[in-house]
């Protein structure tokens, strides 16, 4: 079956619009778009640029899919916005193309992307992340899969969240959150791990003790990070949350939150 266009909605030439696709009245697609199968935009829905939507998308009104970056060094080209297959973007949320030509924001599968948001340009945000209302990406936030970002939480620029992390709502976070962590407050501060989502993901109770003895090292003890991560290694049986966790923190380029 072929899309359904309401006759108020507005397709630009060139646009691909897979198999039973719906677009609801006083939409924009731009000649650049490519909407997956399946995918529905509600009303009054503007998708721009070099964008694409996975399959089974929904985008509910005055959403702005793959508008311009509000980066000032744009300078042309076709920078690209890709969202995965199953997203959900609900009212007046904005999710911006990358600012150099050739370049890419992306945001996975199985997200949602609540009311409000923002998702700067380059940001890479992975499958199954949640953002409450309001939460905002600034450029080249990085999101790892099944991390829950609360509502009104501003992410720095370049930070990365780590996979199932969870913040809480109206924070500021401008370090590195890890892997598994429970993080709040402004000045953020890690809590603990995030023992629902790490339970709601299947990871066994040897994982999570792992992950607890390497969060008391490097949050409870007095030692740097570079030698509590020797520690946990030394220490710790590794596992692959273990890790990660040890990888992520190793990798920071700007610290992580304490």
């Amino acid at each position: 079956m072929g899309a359904t266009i309401h006759p108020l909605a507005v397709v630009q030439p060139g646009a691909e619009l897979g198999e039973d696709v719906s677009i609801g009245p006083f939409c924009l697609v731009g000649p650049n778009a490519r909407l997956g199968d399946r995918t529905t935009l509600r009303s009054h829905v503007s998708v721009e640029g070099h964008t694409t939507l996975g399959a089974g998308c929904e985008v509910w009104p005055f959403a702005n899919v793959g508008g311009k970056t509000q980066d000032l060094k744009y300078k042309g080209g076709a920078p690209r916005l890709v969202v995965g297959e199953n997203t959900v973007i609900r009212e007046c949320a904005t999710l911006n193309a990358a600012t150099f030509d050739g370049g890419e924001t992306r945001v996975g599968s199985k997200c949602l992307i609540m009311a409000y948001c923002h998702v700067a340009h380059d940001c890479i945000v992975g499958d199954r992340v949640i953002m409450a209302n309001n939460a905002t990406l600034a450029g080249h936030v990085i999101v790892e899969d099944d991390a829950i970002i609360g509502g009104l939480t501003g992410i720095h620029q370049f930070v990365r969240i780590g996979r199932m992390s969870i913040l809480g709502g109206y924070t500021k976070a401008v370090k590195d959150v890890p892997p598994y962590m429970m993080a709040d407050g402004d000045p953020l501060k890690v809590y603990g791990l995030n023992k629902v989502g790490l339970e709601r993901h299947g990871v066994v109770p040897e994982a999570q003790q792992a992950l607890k003895a390497a969060y008391k090292i490097v949050f409870r003890s007095d030692l740097t990070v570079a030698k509590a991560l020797e520690r946990i290694e030394a220490e710790i049986a590794p596992t692959p949350e273990t890790r990660n966790f040890v990888e992520f923190i190793r990798k920071s380029e700007r610290g992580i939150s304490r």
